[in-house]
């Protein structure tokens, strides 16, 4: 199947996309099962680049109860020279005090020691339920594991490493100009921007000098512009790291194609989605006025019901943009102001435009429909 498969993403031409078992050149991973999940599926894994020299950038959630993970990165990793990072599904060692962040820097110390890196160099994430304790000891286990596993071939573990509700991996491996980028991808609910619940792990052998100036926009428009359910979760990161060993810089829009098509494979796999939606808000005073139309209408129950029932009720999308804007005098907003044809359309991907009238800026967001099947899913989530 075509990685970069929506009308919504527009690649560099000359794209080649290759097995997305393979990681970019120089980069290796492993995965097993240590039994954090609980049901025999790969649950951890290990990310190593061979470079003597990596160029890296993180970009973290901030939901104020971040998970122990973030807060491990944030405060005891060096984030601009990351050459290797552990993690784990099925627990997202999130609510779980101190001990779980002890928890969270002794399972990165393993992953650094048998990695042979020191451990600032060392990222860690983590997710799955909230509030368990982490079994260490089944950790350290499949650390152990997972260092005899590590493959150029390995993306694939690394994918299944992950998972949690997804329903299956999100994941390629593609090159332009001589330059190679890999990524692995996770998230299906708890999905709302800034950002996204979800991990991502792109590799590249293109020579990047300031890794945060290039993922930060990248991220920004893709992961930073999706929901599924207007949930923020605590565990939430994408990490970037460059070998440079291609000698080349990064292709003009590759990481930020990339990006955006996995963040649609999130929303598409969003818990019961069955389709989704961009909506562009136009015409607006100030982007922050835009995104925040465009926000809660990608938000609206209502509207994401619709979008489920391919009814293109517009009145809906009235209604939303004017709980945003709430103090403000839109006057009536018409069916002239509004096109929501794309809410009635058999198409899997939908586009909702509303044009405020007020002035030149603009924003859009990505989110999927609401089906009986997420209701079921979330109330049954830990019984």
């Amino acid at each position: 199947m075509t990685f970069f498969r929506s009308r919504w993403v527009d690649p560099p031409p000359g794209v080649q996309e290759l097995d997305a078992a393979e990681l970019a050149p120089g980069f290796r991973a492993g995965g097993v099962a240590c039994g954090l999940r609980g049901d025999g599926a790969t649950d951890l894994a290990l990310l190593a680049c061979d470079a003597d020299h990596v160029a890296s950038a993180m970009v973290l959630t901030s939901n104020a109860a971040a998970g122990a993970p973030v807060r491990v990165c944030r405060e005891r990793c060096d984030l601009t020279s990351l050459a290797g990072a552990v993690v784990n599904s099925g627990n997202a060692n999130a609510a779980t005090g101190e001990v779980g962040y002890h928890d969270a820097l002794a399972m990165r110390d393993a992953a650094a020691a048998a990695l042979d890196l020191e451990p600032p160099r060392v990222a860690i994430a983590q997710t799955g339920v909230i509030g368990f304790p982490l079994d260490l000891d089944a950790v350290r286990n499949g650390i152990t594991a997972a260092a005899g596993r590590l493959s150029p071939r390995g993306a694939g573990e690394l994918a299944d490493a992950i998972l949690t509700t997804d329903r299956g991996r999100k994941a390629c491996t593609v090159r332009a100009d001589g330059v190679t980028i890999s990524a692995q991808a996770k998230g299906a609910g708890m999905m709302q921007p800034n950002f996204a619940t979800l991990l991502c792990f792109v590799q590249t052998d293109g020579r990047v000098d300031d890794p945060q100036a290039e993922l930060r926009p990248g991220v920004a428009d893709s992961f930073e512009r999706i929901t599924v359910d207007g949930q923020q979760s605590t565990n939430d990161a994408v990490l970037l790291q460059a070998s440079g060993a291609a000698e080349r810089p990064l292709p003009a829009g590759l990481l930020d194609a990339v990006l955006l098509q996995l963040a649609l494979e999130v929303v598409a796999d969003g818990e019961g989605a069955s389709r989704i939606a961009r909506v562009e808000a136009r015409e607006a005073a100030d982007e922050a006025e835009a995104e925040a139309v465009a926000r809660a209408i990608a938000n609206s129950p209502l509207v994401k019901a619709s979008l489920y029932g391919r009814d293109p009720n517009w009145g809906r999308i009235a209604q939303a943009t004017g709980m945003a804007l709430a103090g403000e005098d839109l006057g009536e907003l018409g069916g002239d102001a509004i096109d929501a044809s794309g809410l009635g359309s058999g198409e899997p991907e939908a586009d909702i435009v509303i044009r405020l009238g007020r002035g030149d800026a603009s924003a859009q967001v990505y989110f999927s429909d609401l089906t009986p099947d997420y209701v079921k899913l979330n109330s049954e989530y830990t019984t």
